[in-house]
């Protein structure tokens, strides 16, 4: 493995920003300071004057479709994609074909993710309404956590059953992550506006089916469960206003026993998008109002919402291009997430600092995951310079997703990720990829 010298980086990390070099030593960060001179001959020594270097992105939520839908993406392509935005740790989902709902079925993924990831990786095992058994033998320290769907989505894995949902709550010390809408809800303003449209629905219409009250019915209902069995819950991709005060920003993350987390394209769009981009912008939770998006953003600066992610959940454009009832929703995130949030912070909406605690720490916190998510000695070199002052445009030729297109085409974002480094290994480097692999398992402090 080659030892690296990074030279004249502004290091952003734990809330300060400072110049500095960093040593990178068998895919350690040995030793970080403000000047730091070449150890041997056979170190790679790279400039990063006037450029910004984080600590590695940890996406706490992405679908990579392997096994089963691998016609859309593949662990080895969306990894790959990952570490071009950033993003060198990954937590993936459970709505595969199969399953992953069984031992068996998680340790086939790891298997697979073990030949083939660019990125670090683990995954989430899926609740159902009758696997009780097979979550109570899941080993905390090895898996990121439960995965449960309190509505349906890609997959149809929705728990339904009020007293297996409860059980589940009540026996296991896993950390439980929740997709929360009400399904019933769900069910009857689509058959209302089948009623009326057939199955040719307005798009503009996904946020009213998919609805606020929707969001808001599940996820009350999720937190008033885990505070009566004091079950560690996680709600993913926030997606209203009104959800928000079901979460506090007056405890530290550590002491926190139920967490939310908001996603890129709610923070990005709104419904005013989906004249523009229509099925493009299709996702479970449906992109809301631009009320929403603000409260979103504001609760994301007040440390209500603790982490960002992606939901990366690609699907072929041919699978996009249809009538809204046949439309899949999920759309391919994972390479534009951090640019994007780099945009905010063109725009003053954020400072660096707060990106890097929502992106890289906290996801750490969150997660409990070993030695990651922070530029400091001993810990693994995961780590991304960005360039804030390099334009580009997202077209089809540099999108590095399998299903080939982005919500983000056309886009041009004013920040540019040069170097990712993975385990201490340059991984990508100004849109080119070094093809060998350095990503490990990620493991828990539990």
């Amino acid at each position: 493995m080659n030892n690296v010298l990074i030279k004249n980086a502004n290091i952003v990390n734990e809330g300060t920003i400072f110049n500095g070099d960093i040593y990178i030593e068998n895919g350690i960060f040995k030793e970080i300071a403000s000047h730091i001179s070449a150890k041997s001959a056979n170190v790679q020594i790279i400039d990063a004057e006037g450029k910004y270097l984080i600590p590695g992105v940890i996406d706490d939520q992405v679908h990579f479709r392997e096994p089963g839908l691998t016609h859309k993406a593949n662990i080895a392509t969306e990894s790959r994609a990952a570490i071009a935005g950033g993003i060198t740790s990954f937590i993936e989902m459970p709505n595969t074909v199969p399953q992953t709902t069984t031992i068996e079925k998680l340790e086939e993924k790891f298997e697979i993710a073990a030949k083939t990831s660019y990125a670090n990786y683990s995954f989430m095992f899926g609740g159902t309404n009758d696997n009780l058994e097979e979550v109570i033998k899941v080993d905390k320290k090895k898996v990121a956590g439960l995965k449960l769907f309190l509505g349906s989505s890609t997959g149809n894995m929705l728990v339904d059953n009020p007293e297996v949902l409860e059980k589940i709550f009540a026996s296991t010390d896993l950390l439980i992550s929740v997709h929360c809408e009400d399904e019933q809800t769900v069910r009857d303003n689509t058959a209302k506006y089948k009623a009326e449209y057939g199955e040719d629905i307005p798009i503009e219409l996904h946020p009213i089916i998919r609805s606020e009250e929707a969001c808001y019915l599940s996820s009350s209902k999720a937190v008033e469960l885990a505070k009566k069995t004091g079950a560690r819950l996680h709600v993913f991709h926030l997606s209203t206003a009104k959800e928000l005060d079901l979460f506090t920003n007056e405890i530290p993350l550590k002491e926190k026993k139920i967490t939310a987390e908001v996603c890129i394209h709610h923070l990005w769009f709104s419904d005013e998008d989906y004249k523009r981009k229509g099925t493009l912008i299709k996702w479970n939770p449906a992109v809301k109002t631009a009320n929403d998006r603000e409260a979103l953003f504001q609760a994301l600066l007040e440390d209500k919402l603790d982490v960002i992610a992606t939901d990366h959940a690609p699907h072929t454009i041919e699978e996009k291009d249809n009538v809204y009832t046949k439309a899949p929703s999920g759309g391919p995130l994972v390479q534009h997430a951090l640019p994007a949030m780099l945009e905010f912070y063109h725009q003053g909406k954020i400072s660096l600092e707060k990106i890097v605690e929502k992106m890289c720490h906290n996801p750490a916190i969150l997660f409990q995951i070993e030695k990651r998510g922070y530029i400091k000695e001993g810990y693994f070199a995961d780590a991304v310079l960005v360039d804030l002052n390099a334009p580009w445009t997202v077209t089809k030729e540099n999108i590095a997703y399998k299903c080939g297109w982005s919500p983000f085409e056309d886009t041009t974002f004013k920040s540019r990720i040069t170097h990712t480094f993975v385990n201490g290994s340059l991984a990508y480097e100004n849109f080119t990829f070094h093809d060998t692999k350095h990503a490990q398992r990620l493991t828990f402090d539990r």
